[in-house]
């Protein structure tokens, strides 16, 4: 069970989940190609070598791969580890495991919800979503996958709400 479910209060149902877009794995993909085929490959010639410093070699090709597959666990961690969800009654986002970063907004506080794109996140279809409260309570999460039907997803719940005459400004 998830951030989200285990905050959901009496008579709340989740009605749209989001996540983050596969882009943040871009850079410890990166480094995976810079650190881990080099250490593979090291690791590979110094056990089929008969060299004095074959064993030096293979510490650092493990080394190496060590730090790839760490970059590449933190990368997994982050992606998994981030909940944005819209459920009948708020807006929910959470970043991270070791610190963590919430912002929880009843959806009759919303004043606005806006998504920036660059050239990449249009192509790819991932943005940055700010949710802006009453108040001035600004809360913006990078890299939402489905970022403009996150957007949507808030304006229809809040539209469905009694009383509501009116949709959120965009």
């Amino acid at each position: 069970m998830g951030y989200v479910e285990n905050n959901l209060v009496k008579g709340e149902s989740i009605t749209y989940r989001a996540r983050l877009h596969w882009i943040v794995l871009f850079w410890p993909a990166v480094a995976c190609v810079i650190f881990g085929l080099p250490g593979l490959m090291l690791t590979g010639v110094a056990l089929f070598s008969s060299d004095k410093d074959s064993g030096m070699m293979v510490g650092f090709g493990l080394a190496e791969l060590l730090i790839a597959g760490l970059v590449v666990g933190l990368g997994l961690l982050r992606m998994r580890s981030a909940e944005f969800a819209i459920t009948n009654k708020r807006v929910i986002l959470k970043y991270g495991v070791i610190t963590r970063r919430t912002a929880e907004m009843f959806l009759q506080k919303v004043e606005s919800v806006g998504v920036d794109q660059n050239v990449f996140g249009r192509m790819f279809d991932y943005g940055t979503v700010t949710v802006r409260g009453t108040g001035g309570t600004l809360e913006p999460f990078s890299k939402v996958f489905h970022a403009l039907e996150f957007r949507r997803q808030v304006q229809e719940r809040i539209s469905e709400l009694p009383g509501m005459q009116s949709a959120v400004t965009v």
